[in-house]
């Protein structure tokens, strides 16, 4: 059963560009009115990559994705001394995949930083090594190390093809923190080894009560279709045992209720924190609290509040808001937003959530709150957030900002329901990144053909600049954890 809730206020829906990011000292808005949809019309055409980086190349299609023994897992660590540690922190974990996969693990080493040409270049050379057979060639890839060793477009060319997620824990002066990726792995071989029965897991809906244009419409076109699914067909299909929609208006019902469930799966739509007015007084502090939740116009959710209570226990959490799992050292809007900033033809200062960025100098960096939680042991074993700027598009409609588009986040957590490693799951998401990425291209392709042949430009502006948002809305979201794990659900032994 559903737990009441009181309805965020309703208004018409209208389409515009909606903003998950507030302030860090009066938890305002960035953007409280949105961007009107006429600003996407000249967005930049995304970069290409060498040889097609972003069309999967799966390898062995026919077999069950879950089976580690046919799919592989691997590591990948950065070179030299810090490598090592991580490795050495994360031996354990090692060992007992390769117990389950009946197979040794290969261990990859990569170059600090590398961008997405470079990532290419690496799988082509280095993964997709010709001389390794494929049945050998692991498609789970945890990656180990900060963003700054292992870049975020390392992560995605390799996400495009294999089930990838990033294993790191930093001090509060940015330098590996050892000790938290062991207690993550004694918490996974923990999970992995109990021997008590597995039941359908709960399903918990959380909308932060903030009262904002971009919480409210989370909440109608997102909350509330999942709910209605959940309720349709999950419970009846026994892919939930309870589905439990949080009242965002009370500050605690979320760390409540998410450290009372057992290997629950949790979606939630929030503000996360940017820069207070005035900026961040040091890149500490940004690192502390960039990225934490905004849950009512008072309270914010950050790491400090999780980092010793039980919240989501074996479970999975899906995150949708601004920066929540990641701050990249560059945003994938940021050559929009600049242009934005120069033709000054729309009202106050879009550009402003650029400064929210590393400064010149300094580092990309995971957010503390997902950090905090996953070293935790009473915490979560995998989180699925945004590592860019998150907006309205993810689960909307490109012809139309006003319709629904939730299946796409929703498939996503009926793949965790069902049993299947959270590395299945992203992958799910990442197919809609595919599917956007290549109708977008397309559309380029036909714009150049009528401009080569003297033809009037056949795409239409509006949609284009649609289509581009929600691409690069879904690029941004990306997995923190070991695609390995799952919910237990059922006993596995492969």
């Amino acid at each position: 059963m559903s737990t009441p809730q009181r309805t965020p206020p309703s208004e018409p829906l209208q389409e515009t560009l909606e903003l998950l990011l507030a302030r860090a000292d009066d938890h305002q808005p960035f953007l409280p009115s949105g961007l009107d949809p006429e600003s996407v019309q000249s967005a930049p055409r995304p970069e290409r990559l060498p040889r097609r980086a972003e069309v999967p190349l799966l390898e062995r299609i026919d077999a069950d994705p879950n089976a580690l023994p046919e799919q592989r897992w691997g590591v990948i660590a950065p070179e030299g001394g810090e490598g090592d540690s991580l490795l050495r922190a994360i031996a354990p974990l090692v060992e007992h995949r390769a117990r389950q996969q009946d197979a040794e693990v290969k261990v990859y080493r990569v170059h600090p930083d590398l961008d997405a040409a470079q990532a290419v270049s690496w799988r082509e050379r280095v993964y997709r090594d010709e001389s390794v057979p494929p049945e050998e060639r692991p498609r789970y890839l945890l990656l180990l190390g900060s963003p700054e060793r292992v870049s975020f477009e390392f992560q995605h060319v390799l996400a495009q093809g294999a089930f990838v997620g990033r294993l790191h824990f930093a001090t509060g002066a940015g330098t590996s923190d050892l000790a938290s990726h062991a207690a993550y792995v004694e918490k996974v071989l923990a999970h992995e080894n109990a021997s008590e029965g597995a039941e359908p897991p709960d399903v918990l809906l959380y909308t932060a009560a903030d009262g904002s244009r971009a919480t409210v419409r989370g909440h109608q076109l997102l909350m509330e279709p999942c709910r209605k699914m959940v309720e349709a067909r999950w419970i009846p299909r026994h892919l939930a045992s309870r589905l439990q929609v949080l009242p965002g208006e009370e500050p605690e019902a979320l760390p409540r209720v998410a450290g009372a469930v057992r290997s629950g799966v949790l979606l939630s739509v929030s503000h996360g924190l940017g820069a207070p007015n005035g900026g961040w007084a040091s890149a500490e502090q940004q690192r502390a609290r960039q990225g934490a939740l905004c849950l009512t116009p008072e309270q914010e959710l950050t790491a400090d509040k999780v980092r010793h209570r039980p919240f989501l226990p074996g479970g999975m959490w899906f995150c949708v808001a601004c920066f929540g799992a990641a701050t990249p050292r560059k945003s994938a809007f940021h050559a929009w937003l600049s242009m934005l900033a120069r033709q000054r033809l729309f009202p106050g200062r879009p550009e402003a959530v650029l400064d929210n960025l590393p400064r010149p100098g300094e580092p990309p960096f995971l957010a503390a709150l997902p950090q905090a939680l996953l070293a935790n042991p009473h915490g979560p074993l995998a989180f699925l957030g945004h590592s860019d700027l998150a907006w309205n598009f993810g689960f909307s409609n490109p012809d139309n900002l006003t319709e629904s588009r939730a299946s796409r986040i929703l498939s996503a957590l009926e793949v965790l329901a069902k049993g299947s490693r959270v590395g299945v799951a992203l992958d799910a998401l990442m197919r809609s990144f595919r599917d956007v990425n290549d109708g977008l291209m397309s559309a380029y392709h036909e714009r150049q053909e009528a401009l080569e042949e003297g033809r009037p430009d056949p795409t239409d502006p509006k949609r284009l600049g649609y289509l581009w948002m929600l691409r690069n809305d879904l690029r941004g979201y990306l997995l923190l954890g070991d695609p390995a794990v799952r919910l237990r659900l059922q006993r596995a032994t492969r």
